[in-house]
């Protein structure tokens, strides 16, 4: 960690200026900065680093160590981290390990103390943390915040439970992330005076407007299944202070080819501010979480990007306290060329399923309750359908793209859950996943019960994985860590998803992350009609149907 300069245009984000100068870095800190012109036209722009202001590092498919390998050559150099995902499935383990495999890199990961573990009492998770446990982990310096408090019913209605978890966080001075998608009035205020601070839920302006004018602050979101950056950009103009950029969840295909730098390019091609787009994107997390990341001035860490203009946001460099770890779209030096082979842990005991399993018997119903999938959104339509019969039993219905879909218990042995979803296209075969938010059971989507069951029983053998089958061939992604990551190379896992994804739409899917989409089709805390280990859901009325 030796003494360097950069020259550029340095951008002043608080102040508003860009000035041509250099930075001079000592002992991984910025010593000075000194002005030496105006603006230089064709000289790279040089801006605080990208922070990923809420993202479920699980949902990347890759360990950490691996996330923060994609993730540098995009210009980020933080993220505010939900381990939520790995503790549903392996508790306090789960969040240990990731701290501790993030730590083996240089990239800031800033993880929070998860705080719906198991997110409700309708599903079977694999591990619970109660409010001695979420206390222990607010207490440790690197764990930052509360992480989203999903479980708003339990707000409102003063569960004692939550309102403990609540206080621990504000005892500590620790900020609480929120997740209310849809709640407006009065009950989007009972749920912000709880000492609720932030929102990544919002699917439309005017809920996003409600909770910004009662004090909250909104995460615009563009993952690779939610995206709400078309309803809320427009809002940046007018609150700027109050808002920040995340991914939530972002495949690794997706993390291959951009993250926040493309929020940013798309935000200034729609006419906001440049400095506004950056303070979302560099400045507010910053603030909000108390970070330890470098916000371009003297005696920071020296986290900071070079960028070639601030139009298209193509990252020349990117430093992280003072060292260059990604240079024109490739990692620069060999600071993380390790790869957890060994490193694993998990929790998956469930016996291998029979076609008969997956039976569901006709009951003279007229119609049947359908999950209606919207592609690129997390909530979901609930409508009535005919159900197709066949020797006495309710099958998919290709013709009008009313699949079967299951969600089996990979905890211990018990009985399917079974359920019909529109929209996901399937023409042959079957796709199947153990990253089934939030407990990740078995979730699997097709055209007939053996290709269901053999879809399955692929992901049972793997021990976690995802899985697309038919027309004679099939494609296995394993994730052996929690049966939600890989502990292989970042860039061969995203190859191989691709090559999933692909063959996913190749057997008839439409939609544009079907496996993203399959993930959140058993998140009962997002409305309206989901499907758990133990049933059929209704987000709205917050009740097993």
């Amino acid at each position: 960690m030796g003494t360097f300069k950069v020259e550029g245009n340095i951008v002043n984000i608080t102040k508003r200026n860009i000035f041509f100068g250099e930075i001079a870095v000592e002992a991984g800190k910025i010593k000075s900065i000194t002005k030496i012109s105006e603006e230089r036209p064709g000289s790279p722009f040089i801006t605080p680093g990208f922070i990923d202001s809420h993202v479920h590092i699980e949902s990347s498919m890759l360990i950490p160590s691996e996330f923060a390998r994609l993730a540098v050559v995009h210009g980020t150099v933080a993220t505010i981290s939900d381990p939520h995902e790995i503790a549903n499935v392996c508790g306090m383990e789960g969040v240990e390990f990731m701290i501790e495999n993030g730590n083996t890199v240089p990239f800031k990961f800033n993880f929070g103390a998860p705080s719906c573990v198991p997110a409700t009492i309708f599903e079977t998770a694999g591990a619970a943390l109660n409010h001695d446990d979420v206390k222990a982990l607010l207490e440790r310096p690197e764990i930052k915040y509360l992480s989203e408090m999903m479980n708003f019913p339990g707000v409102l209605y003063k569960d004692e439970e939550v309102y403990k978890k609540i206080a621990a966080a504000h005892h500590l001075g620790k900020p609480v992330d929120g997740h209310a998608p849809g709640l407006r009035g009065d009950a989007a205020q009972k749920y912000i005076d709880a000492g609720i601070s932030t929102d990544h839920e919002c699917f439309t302006a005017e809920e996003a407007l409600d909770k910004l004018q009662r004090g909250m602050k909104i995460l615009i979101r563009e993952g690779s299944a939610a995206k709400n950056f078309e309803a809320l950009i427009h809002l940046l103009h007018d609150w700027p202070e109050m808002m920040m950029f995340c991914s939530d969840d972002k495949h690794p295909d997706s993390l291959v080819e951009n993250h926040i730098n493309e929020i940013c390019a798309r935000a200034v091609a729609k006419g906001i501010d440049v400095f506004k787009v950056l303070r979302a994107a560099c400045i507010n997390p910053i603030l909000h979480y108390k970070l330890e990341v470098g916000a371009l001035q003297v005696n920071d860490d020296a986290d900071f990007i070079v960028l070639e203009d601030l139009v298209n946001f193509k990252v020349k460099q990117t430093y992280i306290n003072g060292l260059l770890l990604a240079e024109n779209g490739k990692m620069a030096g060999n600071w993380i060329n390790h790869v957890a082979g060994k490193e694993s842990i998990n929790h998956f005991d469930c016996s291998p399923k029979k076609e008969a399993d997956f039976i569901l018997k006709y009951t003279n119903q007229q119609e049947i309750p359908v999950i209606e999938a919207l592609d690129g959104q997390l909530i979901t339509n609930k409508i009535q359908a005919k159900p197709k019969i066949e020797n006495g039993n309710i099958i998919s219905d290709v013709a009008n793209d009313i699949l079967k879909m299951v969600v089996v218990n990979r905890y211990h042995d018990a009985p399917i859950a079974i359920s019909f979803v529109k929209n996901f296209g399937l023409k042959q075969g079957a796709i199947a996943s153990s990253v089934a938010h939030d407990s990740h059971n078995i979730i699997a989507v097709g055209v007939d019960d053996k290709s269901i069951c053999e879809a399955v029983n692929l992901v049972i053998k793997e021990t976690g994985g995802v899985v697309a089958l038919g027309n004679g061939k099939e494609e296995v992604l394993p994730l052996p860590v929690a049966g939600l990551m890989s502990n292989h190379n970042g860039y061969e896992v995203a190859t191989c998803y691709t090559a999933i994804d692909q063959f996913a739409k190749d057997l008839g899917s439409t939609l544009l992350a079907p496996f993203m989409t399959l993930s959140f089709m058993a998140l009962l805390v997002i409305p309206h009609l989901k499907l758990s280990d133990k049933g059929l859901f209704d987000g709205d009325e917050f009740r097993l149907i």
